[in-house]
């Protein structure tokens, strides 16, 4: 397995990620990624067999745990319910209780709510240039996740800096600043979170906290701290994934011109699925392994950690035909941007939605939008998203 040096934190790197991909994946399904200290998978054929081989998983095996330190407990308290780093038996447990409320039915009857609030943001929206990210990408997501859990809409700013804060323990080169952030964040989140579960106990409504709580199966109901991380888990994975995945999605139909047909009723659906493929909004997700494994050739020894890089995946030239391009006409094949097996992200089907209603609205309602400066990424990684996205719709 070859080794390859490079700095997640490198500006070069972070602006196009992708360069680096392929040269990673010119070594193989496999390299060393100096940097991480992990082997990676880079093909499209040995990401997507790992996501779903049950030899591996999310949940750090008990011999390998690390000491949590004493300022960081509060974060770790809300990830040890996080049905996203956990394994059967408990991860089934809490996925089937989660998808009892979090149907597809809910989902798909918020459709009229993200259509009449794509307007109005759209009717907001300043003369001039100015920010898409700040005016729509960001605002849709968090005020749908809003009205959805129950919580009033008008926290929204609050609920959209503490899922920032709360997503920077995730990335490369994290600073103590960063952390002391993310702490205060989730204490004042599960504070806010817990007030509203309380309130809901007493007083049940029609939303998800509700249907959260009544969730019930084999007589097992969510704990109180379990609703709590789930609603953060709803929000934060969610919530950032569909603001990179529209902001990249727009920065790429307006630098490629792409034609309005491409929009169209008939059409949206895979036209999102190719915004999705080509410039994903979570680059690496990592599993780890609960057993030697052999795999394409590689051994990995029991309690391994291993890298899986979706985005390069994504861009395979063995499982997509110019993989760089971007054609919302190519043929129809599952991209690995919300994984797959096991932790198939239980948000996607919201996450597409949005993206499936607000893009043609904000294209029929702008139709001479365009870009007023090169847009760029934000300093991180291995979440993908612009710092901003400036526009003017004349």
């Amino acid at each position: 397995m070859k080794t390859l040096q490079q700095s997640p934190t490198d500006p070069d790197f972070v602006q196009d990620p992708y360069r680096f991909y392929d040269r990673a994946r010119a070594a193989g399904p496999f390299f060393h990624w100096q940097e991480y200290g992990l082997p990676c998978a880079t093909s499209y054929a040995a990401v997507n067999a790992l996501l779903r081989d049950r030899r591996l998983g999310r949940e750090v095996p008990a011999d390998r745990r690390k000491p949590i330190p004493d300022h960081l407990a509060p974060f770790y308290a809300v990830e040890a319910h996080s049905m996203l780093e956990l394994e059967p038996p408990r991860h089934t447990r809490l996925r089937s209780l989660v998808l009892r409320a979090f149907t597809s039915r809910r989902i798909n009857a918020l459709a009229p709510e993200i259509t009449a609030l794509s307007h109005q943001l759209i009717d907001a929206f300043p003369a001039g240039d100015f920010d898409l990210l700040t005016h729509f990408g960001q605002r849709l997501p968090v005020i749908i996740i809003a009205r959805l859990l129950g919580v009033p809409e008008s926290r929204a700013d609050d609920l959209l800096q503490w899922s920032n804060a709360m997503v920077g323990m995730y990335m490369a080169g994290r600073t103590p600043a960063a952390e002391t952030r993310a702490i205060a964040a989730t204490e004042s989140f599960v504070a806010f979170l817990r007030t509203y579960i309380t309130e809901r106990r007493a007083h049940p409504a029609d939303d998800l906290i509700t249907h959260l709580i009544a969730a019930e199966e084999s007589g097992q109901h969510l704990s109180t701290d379990e609703l709590i991380t789930t609603c953060i888990l709803l929000l934060n994975a969610g919530h950032e994934a569909t603001v990179h995945s529209l902001g990249n999605g727009v920065k790429t139909l307006l630098q490629t011109a792409t034609p309005p047909t491409a929009l169209a009723p008939d059409r949206i659906a895979a036209t999102v699925e190719e915004i999705l493929r080509h410039d994903p909004p979570l680059h690496l997700f990592t599993r780890h392994a609960y057993d030697d494994v052999e795999f394409m050739g590689h051994s990995f020894p029991k309690g391994s950690e291993i890298g899986l890089l979706l985005a390069a995946a994504n861009r395979d030239p063995g499982a997509f035909d110019a993989p760089a391009r971007f054609n919302p006409n190519r043929p129809e094949k599952p991209n690995l941007s919300f994984g797959a097996g096991l932790h198939f992200c239980v948000g996607a089907p919201l996450a597409r939605l949005e993206l499936q209603i607000a893009l043609p609205i904000l294209f029929q309602r702008l139709p001479h939008l365009h870009l007023t400066e090169p847009p760029r990424y934000g300093n991180l990684y291995h979440f993908h998203g612009l710092e901003r996205l400036m526009v003017s719709p004349i």
